[in-house]
C-alpha cells in the first residue's frame, strides 16, 4: 500500500462499513475528519483521534464548511439500500447525487482531490464476464442510476475543469464490521446464520456468482486512488474471481463449523444471475492487487462475531 501522510483529509460516510476502516489506517498519518448522520452507521467505530461531525451532507453548508482546507474527500456516504432506493427515489438522487454533485463543485472551486465510491450495480445484467469497465451500463434501480450518474460525473468534472477524481466501483464487499441488515451482504446473513444453527437460506438456486472482495483489499484501493497520476478514471474494485452463492454459503458453514442445513427460497426479483469484475485496469495502473482468498477473508470475518 502507497504512503498517504500529512494530508488534511475527509471521509463522509465515514462511521460507515468502508468509512470506518479507512479512517482506522488514515488517521495515525493524517489530519482525519469525519461527516456522518449516524442512520446506518456506529460512532463506536470512529477513531478517537479522528474530528467527527454528526451532520448530514444533504444540509446546506455542511460539506462547504467541511471541505475549507482539505486535500482530499473520500466520499462513501450514499443510500446503499437498492430496496430503499426504488421505496424514496428522491431521497436517494438528493443523497446519492445531488450531494455528490455539490461535492464535486466545491472541489472545482478549492482543488481537492475526490475518491468517490462507485458500484458494480451501474452495470445491471451484464453481457459478458467479467465485467470490463467500459461494458454496457443498464442499472436496474434507482441507486444503480444514481451511482453512474456520479460515476459518469466524477470523470466530465475531470475532463472539464481538472479536477482529480477517482470512482471506483465496489463488486461484493465483505470484512469485519458488516452486519446482516438490508443490503449489507450475504455473507453477514449467512454467517450469522451458520454461526446460530439456523438454516442458510439461499434465494433462488444458488448458482449466481459474485465477486466478493475483503474490506482491507477495498481500504488499500482507495489509498492507491488517492495517490496516483491516473486520475479522471473509474476502476473495478473485485478480485476477479467469481464465487457462486452456494459455494459461498458451503465456505462460511465449513468455516465456521457449522452443522447448519442450506436450504432454498424464492429467487429474489431481478436477481443478477452472474457478477464478476475484471480488474486488469486497476492492477495495471493503481497497482492494486486483492490479498484476501475469500476462505480467509472469511475467517477475519468469523474470528470479530466470536470476539464479540
Amino acid at each position: 500500500m502507497p504512503a498517504l501522510t500529512n494530508q488534511n483529509i475527509l471521509i463522509t460516510g465515514g462511521a460507515g462499513f468502508v468509512g470506518s476502516h479507512l479512517a482506522d489506517t488514515l488517521t495515525p498519518q493524517n489530519n482525519v475528519t469525519i461527516v456522518d448522520n449516524l442512520s446506518a452507521s456506529t460512532p463506536e467505530h470512529i477513531p478517537d483521534t479522528a474530528t467527527f461531525h454528526e451532520a448530514d451532507i444533504r444540509n446546506p453548508g455542511v460539506l462547504d464548511e467541511l471541505t475549507e482546507s482539505v486535500d482530499i474527500v473520500f466520499h462513501e456516504a450514499a443510500i446503499v439500500s437498492v430496496n430503499q432506493s426504488i421505496e424514496a427515489p428522491v431521497h436517494s438522487h438528493e443523497t446519492n447525487t445531488d450531494a455528490t454533485l455539490e461535492l464535486l463543485e466545491l472541489a472545482r472551486q478549492r482543488d481537492f482531490r475526490v475518491v468517490l465510491a462507485s458500484s458494480a450495480a451501474i452495470y445491471g445484467h451484464p453481457e459478458v464476464t467479467p465485467i470490463l469497465e467500459h461494458a454496457r451500463k443498464t442499472p436496474t434501480s434507482p441507486y444503480g442510476l444514481d451511482k453512474l450518474t456520479i460515476d459518469h460525473y466524477a470523470r466530465l468534472y475531470h475532463d472539464l475543469y481538472d479536477v482529480d477524481t477517482v470512482a471506483l466501483r465496489y463488486f461484493n464487499i465483505y470484512g469485519p464490521r458488516q452486519t446482516a441488515g438490508d443490503y449489507a451482504g450475504v455473507i453477514a446473513i449467512f454467517r450469522d446464520q451458520a454461526q446460530s444453527g439456523d438454516p442458510i437460506t439461499i434465494e433462488g438456486d444458488g448458482n449466481q456468482t459474485r465477486d466478493f472482495v475483503h474490506i482491507s483489499d477495498v481500504v488499500d484501493a482507495n489509498i492507491r486512488a488517492a495517490t496516483t497520476d491516473h486520475v479522471g478514471e473509474a476502476y473495478n474494485i473485485g478480485t476477479g474471481t467469481k464465487t457462486s452463492i452456494t459455494e459461498l454459503a458451503e465456505t462460511i458453514r465449513d468455516v465456521a463449523d457449522s452443522d447448519s442445513e442450506i436450504v432454498h427460497t424464492e429467487p429474489r426479483d431481478g436477481d443478477i444471475d452472474e457478477s464478476v469484475a475484471d480488474i486488469t485496469k486497476a492492477q495495471t495502473e493503481l497497482g492494486y492487487e486483492p490479498t484476501h482468498s475469500l476462505r480467509d477473508g472469511l475467517q477475519t470475518l468469523l474470528d470479530e462475531s466470536d470476539s464479540d
